[in-house]
């Protein structure tokens, strides 16, 4: 199969909204009424939907593993080619078609991409650092950014290959814009104190 038909499928597997209908056929509401107003997972859970929310991060993270893993991995596409289809899930996720190019902010996409790209490596030492900076920080925007950038350390400090590389910079480049109005406000320090 050529790169167009993966960079295409790889699109569309991202900008498919399963949050937006599993709120409506699980929950019968409209989850982009609660939370941020956010078409994803998170507001899944905010809608009273827990196991719902769960079955939301699952199948928005293997919009990112499926096409990621199957033309790398099965199909054995490699540099820019590859870091093209890992980015059109993100990309699918943040302007869906099917949400009139209103999509969501791409968290659980990406995990699904770095699990494509890397079996497990990058995605836990994502998730922990996303954990530790979500208690730190509050404001969410700048956990996940501060997520992204140890992420970076870890890539560096692996000499990981320019492709991973590429794709931090592209996937990070999406976030920041996703999250932009988070990044307009100081990070501010939770206080480890008063939360003890």
């Amino acid at each position: 199969m050529s790169v167009a038909f993966w960079i295409i499928a790889a699109f569309i597997s991202g900008s498919l909204p399963f949050s937006v209908w599993l709120g409506r056929l699980a929950l019968q509401k409209d989850i982009r009424a609660y939370g941020d107003g956010n078409p994803g997972a998170t507001n899944v859970f905010k809608a009273g939907g827990r196991w719902v929310g769960v079955l939301a991060v699952v199948l928005d993270a293997l919009k990112g593993i499926i096409p990621v893993s199957l033309a790398s991995m099965i199909n054995g596409v490699q540099g820019w080619s590859l870091v093209a289809i890992a980015l059109a899930p993100l990309f699918g996720h943040a302007f869906s078609p099917f949400l009139r190019f209103k999509g969501g902010k791409a968290v659980a996409v990406t995990f699904g991409v770095w699990i494509g790209l890397t079996l497990w490596h990058a995605p836990i030492v994502l998730g922990v650092m996303l954990f530790y900076w979500f208690k730190a920080v509050t404001i969410s925007g700048w956990a996940l950014l501060f997520a992204l950038l140890s992420l970076l350390l870890y890539l560096l400090l692996i000499q990981a290959e320019w492709v991973w590389m590429t794709v931090w910079l592209g996937s990070t480049l999406l976030l920041v814009w996703k999250y932009r109005h988070d990044l307009r406000q100081p990070p501010g320090l939770r206080n480890r104190s008063a939360a003890a």
